[in-house]
């Protein structure tokens, strides 16, 4: 049976492969001697095949498949070649299962095979395929693998960009709420500016018009006194007495002087500028001691746009399976770990009936149970809120309620992995962390700010 290549590149007229193949306007093609046969003794040059006329005067050959006949007639007679005994040019028939190599009857019988096992070669060929593909069953399963791991891969890829541009958008809105505070601290220091240039203009403009008449009218009296003192004699002393009268009167007081705190008060606009505009923002901008680790939440989870606050969304989510994320779809770690020092943070709880506190080592495995390294406590009905507490040094975790100042329970325990704030919760509302209260305190040549 001729293979589907074979059809291909045979003529349909002639029905062999093609030989000098030519084109017609309709795009089939023939043998150039099988379609000029055909059109002998015809008035119209009609396809074989579709009828349709040839619309060209000549017979373009068909180079590209031209190139495909000769390419497959070398393969066929390569394959044909092989299928002979190098030997005796005999038919391979036979398989020699000691040497593992294909004879022919003139082989099987001669000294180089005599008492070897042979088979026919449709048998052998049978058991060797079978023997093959139990080989390559290891190799198709690593390839599923493979397959499997890339997959993990593209979709890894893929959530980085969704994550990449989900914290782009955030960042700049976080920056977005940080520059419309500063373009509002900046207008209402202007604006501040500008309420002191205009009362120090407007005291200095009251003076001025003071001065200014004051001089007006020592000016006038100056004035008719020299004239007074350039009169005739006569005249003179007949107006003398007045004259003395009208400069008695102008009693020669204080000359005016600046009042203190005239000038633009520039130390009180600029002092510390940027220290003040700091000090102002803790009223603005939050700290919460804890933060989420989206990278190891549960598929079920989500989290705020601040990583403050986690909650159940009711549904699996596709997110990719990486290290560090719980094959529990209902849990999630801190960013940050802890090994040393004194660590506290609230979580607001009310209302929500299903929750787990408490901290994870860091080196504890994700993707199996999990609980027999969680140190926690869980649901209270009582709770708003729980203080978790955590002293490294002193081998320490409490649970506290911050509001009725109560220890809930303690565990005493040397810890010498770093633990890493735990959550879990498949009930809403949300789990959320709470932020603490910020103070500045300045002390000489030293300054803190304190959580």
């Amino acid at each position: 049976m001729a293979s589907k290549l074979e059809e291909d590149l045979s003529c349909p007229v002639c029905l062999d492969i093609f030989e000098d193949p030519v084109m017609l306007s309709c795009s089939h093609s023939f043998c150039r001697e099988c379609v000029e046969k055909s059109w002998k003794e015809k008035e119209d040059k009609e396809c074989p095949i579709c009828k349709r006329r040839h619309s060209k005067g000549s017979l373009p050959p068909n180079f590209a498949v031209k190139n495909l006949c000769e390419t497959f007639l070398q393969e066929r007679k390569r394959r044909a070649s092989e299928d002979l005994c190098s030997l005796h040019q005999e038919t391979l028939k036979l398989f020699c299962l000691d040497h593992q190599e294909p004879v022919c009857l003139i082989c099987r019988d001669s000294k180089k095979h005599i008492k070897h096992k042979i088979r026919p070669i449709d048998e052998a060929v049978q058991q060797h395929k079978k023997n093959l593909e139990k080989t390559l069953q290891p190799l198709k399963k690593k390839l599923e693998a493979l397959k499997d791991v890339k997959m993990k891969f593209d979709q890894t890829e893929a959530h980085m960009e969704v994550q990449a541009r989900h914290t782009e958008r955030q960042i700049k809105e976080q920056f977005k709420k940080l520059h419309h505070f500063l373009a509002e601290e900046e207008e209402a220091r202007l604006r501040a500016l500008r309420e002191d240039e205009e009362q120090k203009r407007q005291r200095m403009k009251e003076q001025m018009e003071a001065l200014r008449a004051q001089i007006a009218d020592l000016s006038q009296t100056v004035r008719a006194t020299e004239d007074q003192l350039t009169a005739q004699d006569v005249s003179f002393l007949k107006n003398y007495k007045a004259a003395v009268e009208r400069v008695q009167q102008r009693p020669l007081l204080e000359e005016p002087q600046l009042s203190s705190g005239a000038l633009i008060d520039q130390a009180k606009h600029l002092g510390n500028l940027g220290f003040k505009i700091w000090t102002k923002m803790k009223y603005v901008v939050p700290y919460t001691p804890v933060i989420l680790d989206p990278n190891t939440a549960g598929l079920n989870l989500i989290l705020s746009d601040d990583l403050t606050a986690v909650r159940d969304g009711g549904e699996k989510q596709q997110l990719p399976d990486n290290p560090e994320r719980f094959c529990n779809c209902c849990s999630v770690l801190a960013s940050e770990g802890f090994n040393s020092g004194t660590h506290s943070w609230d979580v607001k709880v009310r209302g929500n009936r299903h929750w787990y506190l408490g901290v994870l080592p860091e080196s504890a495995r994700r993707k199996r149970v999990i609980w027999s390294r969680v140190w926690a406590v869980g649901f209270d009905d009582e709770a708003k809120r729980i203080r978790v507490n955590l002293d490294c040094n002193r081998g320490e975790l409490s649970f506290s309620d911050p509001d009725t100042n109560t220890l809930i329970h303690s565990f005493t325990h040397t810890f010498t992995d770093r633990m890493l704030p735990f959550f879990h919760t498949w009930l809403n509302p949300p789990l959320q962390i709470l932020p603490e209260k910020i103070s500045v305190s300045v002390e000489p040549n030293y300054t803190s700010m304190m959580l």
